[in-house]
């Protein structure tokens, strides 16, 4: 992590949770496979010689399949190639570690762990006759022999004593995993056995449940990334234009008032008015304009923010023209959760479009804060010319623009120098000649002229609201209508979006496009999908080269529809919905779930090798292979129950993955075991 530049984060500390589950893998399969050997009467070394090197191919293999899969993630764009790169680069590290220690240093421990004490070999040194050599001898002896035993034995002496300690704890769970274990062998063979005899029942059960799980997928939901909770939200208020600064803070007031009601909040703060801020956002300001900053209690979860904001809304909802809209502080630069966009070069089409949308959307109990940048106009006077009249008068119409706006704003003629500054020396109409719609009217527009000439005679004069702010994209006007959602998932959301935009006639030259998050959505999943199918390729061809065969590794990829059931049902189950975040979790099944297999069929093909029938290496590899295969089932999914239980800051990000592992990874495994002997046995036709 050090050399690639990675910081401690929620991201990278998950994939550090993720990899202490992951990272056990190797070397339980191979300390079980050299403690099997060690059963059958063989001497130590040739225990560990023919234990290690029997799985060395499977647990390389196994290895580089699950590496190979977080090479997809670079070419992933949007918000989950950037939020998972971590994550992806320290499970990496620490696989490639675990694959190092397990063809390493295992063997060797495992070596010393049976060797028998036999006296050391004494060396006789060649005894100084000197007094300076005597003393260099008695160093030499003390530093590189007497202090390293010694240091090396207390060490071995606590690590025995924490160790007694750690087994006595542990006893009673041990005995209860073997008898557990022994049951479970004893009825796995003849499940095997019978599994062999009726293979079609077999695979009709399996795809029976394939089928089940790809019906349930729809009800599951679709969002961008779940919703972090930090046990803060704001309220942003809009008044009517024209609304006073004490009426809006008075508003704001009583709003803060009743909310220190609620005994889930423990502080608040407001502000009203943003005056002349220069760091103010021109869409947030004016007198009419305020918000107030809400901090719950400590350990407020998301389902408490929900039912404060809903109890602040019963209490607002009742201020007559209040317009308001909540939002939470983003951890990431997301858009708000449903943006539509109407596009178009008419304004007053604009504006009548995105109102009925904001109308029909106000009307769904499942959008909330809907707010249209159309609907936040001011009282303006419009000056509109009649150009005909003007030409007709020997005027140009910007001319006539400019004498307009030097008599309403000014026009800075020169500059009065005092001392070390320069004061601007604005020169328009008196306030008593520009104060009203009327004097507006009587402005002369052409004072050098003998015969003066007022406004209202080439120009209409009118009172009326204009826009807020008026937003181009791409050269075309756009109005922007937002919300957040009551309840549900953005992909629903979104589907009845569409549905309210057909129903609404559109003018020619208008065009609706829904952004927002569901458009960052929509692009993520796309390059993840693409991700998914490539780490499966990548996943066949590393196999492909570890086997030296087509036919096994397409036998092996049947445990990755064996585990989309697990992750669908856990899913399902936990009311999880589809995101970035299990779009993750699958790709890393991907190449977890077929470590399994890879460990089987490796065993069954060694048998096979030494000259054993194809269905008998079948049942003696399903045998001495299901231990090792729970064992590193149990340490993966018991590493990532934390995280599926969502301790922590930042539980929300990290807990739809490690459910859609575990319950990939559990599923497939139980599967693994009956399934993948059935199809090895249906397709390897080989003698």
């Amino acid at each position: 992590m050090y050399g690639a530049d990675l910081t401690l984060n929620i991201m990278s500390l998950g994939g550090i949770a993720l990899g202490i589950g992951m990272l056990l893998d190797n070397s339980i399969v191979v300390l079980e496979n050299i403690a099997r050997h060690r059963e059958r009467g063989k001497d130590v070394l040739r225990s560990v010689h023919d234990g290690a090197s029997e799985v060395g191919r499977a647990v390389t293999a196994s290895t580089l399949t699950t590496v190979a899969v977080f090479l997809p993630l670079v070419f992933v764009k949007g918000i989950s190639g950037q939020l998972f790169r971590d994550q992806a680069l320290t499970v990496t590290f620490s696989l490639l570690a675990s694959l190092v220690v397990a063809l390493t240093l295992i063997p060797m421990l495992a070596s010393l762990q049976y060797r028998k004490k036999t006296a050391e070999p004494q060396v006789e040194l060649k005894q100084s006759k000197t007094r300076i050599g005597k003393l260099i001898q008695r160093m030499r002896t003390l530093i590189f022999t007497t202090i390293p035993v010694s240091i090396v034995r207390m060490i071995k002496r606590i690590i025995r004593f924490f160790a007694r300690i750690a087994l006595f704890l542990i006893r009673p769970f041990l005995r209860i995993f073997q008898n557990s274990y022994q049951g479970l062998e004893n009825r796995y063979h003849g499940m095997l056995k019978w599994s062999l005899a009726h293979k079609g029942r077999v695979v009709i059960i399996a795809l029976g449940l394939f089928l089940i799980s790809l019906l349930l997928v729809p009800k599951l939901g679709v969002e961008l990334i779940p919703q972090l909770s930090q046990g803060e939200f704001r309220v942003e208020f809009r008044l009517p234009p024209g609304t006073p600064l004490n009426h809006t803070d008075a508003t704001i007031a009583d709003v803060q008032k009743s909310s220190n009601r609620i005994s889930d909040i423990t502080t608040t703060f407001s502000v009203a008015g943003s005056g002349n801020r220069m760091d103010v956002n021109p869409e947030e300001g004016g007198e009419n304009w305020g918000e107030i900053n809400v901090v719950l209690q400590p350990g407020s979860d998301r389902d408490d923010e929900e039912k404060v904001m809903e109890k602040l809304r019963k209490d607002m909802h009742g201020i007559p023209d209040l317009q308001y809209k909540f939002s939470r502080p983003t951890l990431f630069t997301f858009r708000t959760p449903v943006e539509i966009e109407v596009a178009g070069y008419e304004l007053r089409h604009l504006k009548k479009i995105s109102n009925e949308i904001a109308r029909r959307l106000e009307a769904s109990h499942r959008f909330a804060d809907v707010k249209s940048t159309m609907k936040s106009g001011h009282p303006e006077i419009q000056i509109k010319f009649d150009r005909e009249r003007a030409a007709a008068l020997g005027f140009a119409v910007y001319q006539l623009a400019d004498r307009v706006v030097d008599q309403v704003r000014g026009e800075v003629a020169t500059r009065y120098s005092r001392h070390d500054r320069k004061i601007d020396v604005l020169v328009r109409a008196h306030e008593r000649d520009r104060n009203s719609v009327e004097k507006i009217r009587r402005l002369i527009v052409n004072p050098e002229s003998d015969r003066p000439i007022t406004l209202d005679a080439v120009a209409n004069i009118v009172v009326d609201t204009g826009p807020g702010e008026i937003r181009r994209v791409d050269q075309e006007r756009v109005a922007l209508v937002s919300a957040n959602l009551n309840y549900g998932d953005l992909g629903s959301a979104a589907e009845e979006i569409n549905a309210i935009i057909r129903e609404i006639p559109m003018p020619s030259g208008l065009s609706v496009h829904l952004g927002g998050q569901n458009e960052e959505m929509a692009m993520s999943f796309r390059s993840l999908q693409f991700a998914l199918l490539l780490a499966i390729f990548l996943v066949y061809l590393v196999m492909a080269s570890q086997f030296e065969s087509f036919l096994h590794p397409f036998v092996i990829l049947f445990t990755i529809p064996l585990a989309l059931i697990g992750a669908v049902f856990g899913l399902w189950i936990t009311g999880s919905t589809i995101s970035v975040v299990v779009f993750i979790g699958l790709i890393l099944l991907a190449g977890i779930v077929v470590n399994n297999a890879i460990v089987l069929i490796d065993l069954i093909n060694q048998l096979r090798a030494k000259g054993m029938e194809k269905i008998e290496a079948i049942i003696e590899g399903g045998r001495s292979r299901l231990r090792p295969i729970l064992m590193t089932m149990l340490t993966t999914t018991l590493a990532l129950l934390p995280l599926a239980l969502g301790v922590g800051e930042g539980a929300e990000v990290r807990s739809p993955m490690a459910i859609t592992v575990i319950g990939g990874l559990t599923i497939s495994t139980l599967l693994t075991l009956i399934v993948i002997p059935v199809v090895y046995a249906i397709v390897d036709r080989k003698k």
